[in-house]
């Protein structure tokens, strides 16, 4: 399952400067009591997938689009920002699972892929958790615009609570203040809820986070599969696709068998997708980043070179997946909400989450697609 590796402080200064988009402290990723398993204590407890997620107060609404996304999302078909909308990502989670499951690829939910989805209807669109006390002490600091100053920083990490919630539960900070509006006087609009530690807040109910502490031997990286609620128990990945046209990123086991698939963001008209078969050179996790003007073509090639620090909101997110061709790569985002949307500068951009789930499934003989 693990890649061959390249020491995560040499690869990004190699490889990392081509993509992307005065108190100086900001923090290792948010750390929340672990299970004796190392998941973090507000992981998913759910049996086998058809049961009931665990015993919660139930949601006021359906939320049917949500519990949609967070099936296909704990199956491997990974539906973006779990926002209860419709959109792309959603399209190209439905076509991974149809492809999976031999049905029909429409990236429509019909008949047969209702039908099919069914046995996990048990499982509820949201949850309820307590958001850890741990998360009280923790120190959540903005991150500036520009890269001169986001230099002088130590970490590019979380900014708010809301933020490190939403990640952890794959969604926005929007989706989070829907789900725990606050009362307000008779009249006027609920407000969005400010969150606090020891609060009880309501989640998409995302799953397939369970962790076995042991499987990762480094400890920011664990730290940072808790604060992304991915688990460990990821399939082997034998070959990935990447479709420019269609937006995805396909993963495929030894037997040739869809086994994941993730909406992503490649390249842009001023720096194309690199088309053809790459290898995979190394994973370096929590990432340092290498910003050089001369390699972007919307920056002035005055502004000065700067090493970024690594961290979520960093220019490549939580992990860099390094290809064989130089200066490409496969990684993460500091804005999930953009994924399918804006242009990168050639590389392919996923969630946070989905790049460290897919940086689960990857090693050194992993074959790398990228076509048209």
């Amino acid at each position: 399952m693990r890649s061959t590796l390249i020491s995560a402080a040499i690869l990004p200064l190699l490889m990392l400067a081509a993509c992307g988009d005065n108190d100086t402290n900001n923090e290792a990723p948010v750390a929340a009591p672990t299970q004796s398993s190392g998941a973090d204590s507000m992981a998913s407890n759910d049996a086998v997938p058809a049961d009931p997620a665990e015993a919660t107060i139930l949601d006021t609404e359906t939320r049917s689009l949500m519990q949609m996304q967070v099936v296909l999302e704990r199956l491997g078909f990974g539906p973006g920002v779990i926002d209860g909308k419709q959109g792309l990502s959603l399209a190209n989670a439905l076509g991974g699972f149809q492809e999976a499951h031999d049905l029909p690829v429409t990236g429509a939910l019909d008949d047969a892929t209702r039908q099919a989805l069914a046995q996990w209807n048990k499982i509820p669109a949201t949850r309820l958790v307590t958001i850890p006390d741990a998360w009280g002490t923790a120190t959540f600091t903005p991150v500036p615009e520009g890269a001169v100053q986001q230099a002088e920083m130590t970490r590019l990490g979380y900014e708010n609570i809301a933020e490190a919630l939403a990640e952890r539960f794959h969604t926005t900070q929007e989706v989070l203040a829907r789900l725990n509006p606050t009362s307000a006087p008779a009249g006027t609009a609920p407000r969005p809820a400010a969150f606090a530690a020891g609060q009880q807040i309501r989640v998409p109910n995302v799953g397939a986070d369970q962790i076995t502490a042991s499987e990762v031997d480094n400890a920011d990286w664990l730290d940072t599969l808790r604060s992304l609620g991915v688990g460990t128990d990821q399939p082997d990945a034998a070959r990935i696709v990447v479709d420019k046209s269609d937006g995805w990123l396909k993963v495929y086991d030894d037997a040739d068998k869809l086994v994941a698939m993730f909406t992503v963001t490649t390249g842009s008209g001023h720096d194309p997708l690199p088309l053809g078969d790459w290898g995979i050179n190394g994973v370096a996790y929590n990432p340092p980043f290498a910003y050089d003007p001369e390699l972007f073509w919307d920056v002035p090639d005055s502004a000065e070179p700067q090493q970024l620090p690594p961290g979520p909101n960093g220019p490549v997110g939580v992990v860099w997946i390094d290809l064989t061709k130089e200066h490409y790569g496969i990684h993460g985002t500091p804005s999930p909400e953009t994924i399918g949307r804006a242009q990168s500068h050639g590389c392919v951009r996923l969630t946070n989450w989905d790049a460290a789930r897919l940086a689960e499934m990857v090693s050194g003989s992993t074959k790398v697609l990228f076509q048209e």
